[in-house]
Formats: structure tokens, C-alpha cells, sequence
């Protein structure tokens, strides 16, 4: 079997509002999938219903080849899930909190020490172990949080927007955690709202809006619905904008503020000397021209272009 994580036809309501409407996914053993999605758009909701802690009207479900409505106690032995929110008992040493959740799944004394040993060294942790919680920085903490979400080595991890809150030092921390995860077998769903989040980490990516997947794919593959690579002009002089969106290719399209043109290209180096030759003479003065691909951000706004005022997380 080579699906970790199958959802088909997924529906969920609250009252009359539609969580997930139809959601189909599939998610592919020892890969990282990103779940990309404005606020509203039914994230949270299908992790929730994967990780078996809410039940959903419609559709199958199946996690680590078991049905989650038929076999959940069989689902949950065989996952981990990292919240938004550190479960983390601040009072407590590093190394206490990962003994207290290998007791409480039943590990017992001693393999709940030793597994807490075993991960405190896989996440760097081992010099803070026998300090308080509150003592970490975000990043600790984060990795810690990661850390007992592996108490059980499962199979698959459930990763909902780990890095919220968190500085770059702390986010390349948890990226770096969850790289070494992936290369040891393990399958993460992982969903987030920083793009260069998935860009950096994700196999395949699928963008979720109003509660159903609207596009998925390879990082690139998403990129090159916008049309491939652009040729980004920066012109000193923003009365110029209008000129130059004349004498780039067909598309282009103006930002004021940065004083920016962009417009698709095909072929990238014949269009960058056009365009170059082009602005020389019209003699329009400009402080960068570069060519580019097109970025998750842009994808993102481009598929998901609408208010999600009123809709279920």
C-alpha cells in the first residue's frame, strides 16, 4: 500500500455552515504533504476528523490503512499530532513532560525514560532536558512539543501549523526536525499559512478553499499554473508604470506602491533582452529588471481569491 492518508467525499456541516464539502485526499507514504488554506477554509476540521477527534457526515477516511469510523483506536496507535497549541506543562523539565506522555500511552517506567532520552538527543535537546519548560525559547519548546508527538514512533504526524508564533531561528528549527523525520520513514501532514513554509518542506501540496481541495500538486507544478516564469521591472519613476507595462508581454500587471511591472514570459532569456533593449529606447530610467518563477504567495492569492467571512475553521 502506498497511500498513507485517503479521504474521499469528505463532508462535514455546522448547522447550516459547510466545514468540508466534498474533500478528497491522498497523501503518499514517507512524503510531506502541505495543506495550504485561507483562515475558514476546513483545515483544522480535516485534521481533527483524520486524527479521529471529531466525527463528519459523509464520505470515507482512511489513516494509516485503517478505516478512522470503523478502527480509530487502531488510527491512533498508529499516529502523532502537534496542535497549534504547545501541550507542554511549563512547571515540568523537558525531560519530565516526555516520561508524562510515555506514561500516559502506557510505555511504562523505564522505556518511558529511555524513549525520553532517545528523543531529547534526536531533537538537540539533550543539555536542556533537566530544565523547567519555562526556561525554553519558542523554538525549544516548539522542537519539545515535536518531540512528544513521537513518543509512540508513528507512522504518520499530523502537523497543524506548527510554527505559528515562532521567529526564523525557531521556525528553521521545526523545519530542520521535520526534514530528519521524513528521511527516518515517517509521513507528514502538515498544514500552515506560511507559503515559504511549504515551499521548503513539502513534497506535494494541495490548496483547500470552502472545505475542498481547488488545486494540488508538486510545488512547481502549482507555480507553473500562473504561467511560468515572469520578468519583474522596478522603474524609478512610477509615472513611468503605464509605458512600461505597454512594452512587456501580454498579462502585465502594475504595483504603484513598489513601483513594479510584471508580466508571464516563455522564453526567459530572449524576452529579458527585449525587454531590456525596449526600455533603452524609450529611454525609461529603471532600478532592477530580473526574471523570476512565480511564488506559492501568488498562487495562493490567485486560487483562493475570496472573503471566507463565515466559515467553519
Amino acid at each position: 500500500m502506498t497511500d498513507a492518508i485517503v479521504t474521499e467525499g469528505v463532508r462535514k456541516r455546522y448547522g447550516d455552515k459547510a466545514a468540508l464539502d466534498g474533500l478528497d485526499l491522498t497523501v503518499g507514504r514517507g512524503t510531506v504533504h502541505g495543506v495550504l488554506g485561507p483562515n475558514g477554509a476546513g483545515k483544522t476540521t480535516a485534521v481533527r476528523i483524520m486524527t479521529t477527534l471529531l466525527r463528519w457526515d459523509e464520505g470515507r477516511v482512511e489513516v494509516a490503512g485503517h478505516d478512522v469510523r470503523r478502527s480509530p483506536d487502531a488510527v491512533r496507535r498508529r499516529i502523532g499530532l502537534l496542535g497549534q497549541h504547545a501541550a507542554l506543562d511549563e512547571e515540568l523539565s523537558g525531560r519530565q513532560n516526555l516520561e508524562m506522555f510515555g506514561r500516559l500511552h502506557h510505555l511504562g517506567a523505564r522505556r518511558a525514560g529511555a524513549r525520553a532520552d532517545e528523543l531529547l538527543a534526536r531533537f538537540g535537546l539533550e543539555d536542556t532536558g533537566r530544565k523547567a519548560v519555562t526556561a525554553y525559547s519558542g523554538g525549544m519548546r516548539r522542537r519539545l512539543d515535536l518531540a512528544a508527538s513521537l513518543i509512540t514512533e508513528p507512522e504518520v504526524l499530523f502537523l497543524d501549523e506548527p510554527t505559528t508564533g515562532l521567529d526564523p531561528r525557531g521556525r528553521a528549527e521545526v523545519w530542520d526536525a521535520v526534514r530528519s523525520l521524513v528521511g527516518g520513514g515517517t509521513t507528514v501532514l502538515l498544514t500552515t499559512q506560511y507559503l515559504e513554509e511549504a515551499d521548503q518542506l513539502a513534497d506535494r501540496i494541495s490548496v483547500v478553499d470552502r472545505g475542498r481541495v481547488v488545486a494540488a500538486g508538486t510545488p512547481d507544478d502549482l507555480k507553473a499554473r500562473l504561467g511560468g516564469d515572469r520578468i519583474d521591472v522596478v522603474v524609478r519613476d512610477a509615472g513611468h508604470l503605464p509605458l512600461v507595462a505597454g512594452l512587456l508581454p501580454p498579462g502585465a500587471t502594475a504595483d504603484a506602491d513598489r513601483r513594479l511591472v510584471s508580466a508571464p514570459v516563455t522564453d526567459r532569456m530572449a524576452a529579458l533582452a527585449d525587454v531590456v533593449q525596449a526600455l533603452r529606447a524609450a529611454g525609461i530610467d529603471v532600478e532592477d529588471v530580473a526574471l523570476r518563477r512565480p511564488t506559492l504567495d501568488e498562487v495562493f492569492l490567485h486560487l483562493t481569491d475570496r472573503t471566507t467571512a463565515g466559515v467553519a475553521a
